[in-house]
């Protein structure tokens, strides 16, 4: 990453090979998700965490080839997930801190794994918070790729009696119901929060995995069940968080449960093991857009920040 700014500032360039430092393993990479918080490194809306120029990227699954001082042998020849806060995983080789390392469970792809490795660990956790009861009906917005679509597929397991779900346009709308929604809206309308009212006839929502942020998200409060009603608010695909005051939420009886922050995130990196093994037994299907070469990690970049990916693009070094 040479600046920020747009896709373009994604170059290949050849740098020295990474040695471990004690307690981190060197891995090999095989596959490398790109994920959307990155983009929004990239562009400059969230801070980057060293001086530029840097390598970039956050997780990569690959094959560990060697170890630092006080890590177990072990690990050697096996394959894992590794993360990094300070990046570094856009690369044929990769240092991470030994303790983020997690097993690929046998039978599942190293594509796969990185596919499913971020999206599926924050649907885990974010079904959990929503301590679904059964009987509820709950909206999932964005719900045909990334964590939307792992929630779709988890939600009446998890609990979710009825399953209303947004997406954007036909074709991911077809997907978000082949996941499992009951009925599926489509969010490029500006007005969708009233096709969300419609569909109701009269019910409410009992809880709202919220990806969208923005305006909207006061809209659909007022379609929410008084007293009992969560929204979960974990993304702004809108450009901003839910613009919701307390006094919103206050006056309506609703409860906003923030998914963000640092015991948050020790969550999600606990669950990552957890949806790597769904994926290997087929309970989460990973959701792939596409794989190509890592010296194309702009073209990806620009795919995403064009909203035209119907999974995760996966990174290949070419080695």
């Amino acid at each position: 990453m040479t600046a920020t700014g747009g896709p373009e500032v994604l170059v290949a360039q050849e740098v020295p090979a990474p040695e471990p430092k004690a307690g981190e393993v060197l891995v090999r990479t095989e596959a490398v998700p790109v994920l959307f918080p990155e983009t929004m490194v990239r562009s400059g809306a969230f801070p980057a965490p060293l001086p530029l120029p840097l390598v970039f990227g956050t997780q990569a699954v690959g094959t560990v080839t060697d170890i630092g001082a006080g890590v177990d042998a072990a690990l050697i020849g096996q394959r894992v997930l590794v993360a990094k806060d300070d990046f570094g995983t856009y690369a044929e080789q990769v240092c991470a801190p030994a303790t983020s390392a997690v097993p690929i469970p046998a039978g599942l792809s190293s594509e796969e794994a990185a596919a499913v490795s971020m999206s599926g660990s924050v649907a885990l956790p974010l079904l959990k918070a929503a301590n679904l009861t059964g009987t509820e009906t709950v909206l999932i917005e964005a719900a045909a790729t990334g964590i939307g679509g792992y929630l779709t597929q988890l939600a009446k397991e998890a609990g979710a009696a009825r399953v209303i779900a947004t997406a954007g346009g036909p074709d991911k709308a077809g997907q978000a119901r082949e996941f499992g929604a009951d009925v599926v809206i489509d969010h490029l309308d500006p007005q969708w929060p009233q096709r969300v009212r419609e569909t109701l006839d009269g019910a409410t929502l009992d809880v709202v995995f919220d990806s969208i942020g923005g305006e909207s998200a006061l809209a659909v409060l007022d379609l929410m069940t008084p007293l009992s009603g969560r929204m979960l608010s974990y993304g702004f695909l809108s450009g901003a968080p839910a613009q919701v005051s307390a006094m919103d939420l206050i006056m309506r009886g609703l409860t906003l449960i923030g998914c963000s922050g640092p015991q948050w995130l020790a969550g999600v990196a606990q669950a990552r093991g957890a949806a790597l093994e769904r994926a290997a037994t087929g309970t989460l299907t990973p959701l792939i857009d596409r794989v190509l070469p890592l010296e194309q990690a702009a073209r990806a970049h620009r795919l995403v920040a064009d909203r035209a990916t119907r999974g995760t693009i996966v990174l290949r070094p070419g080695h």
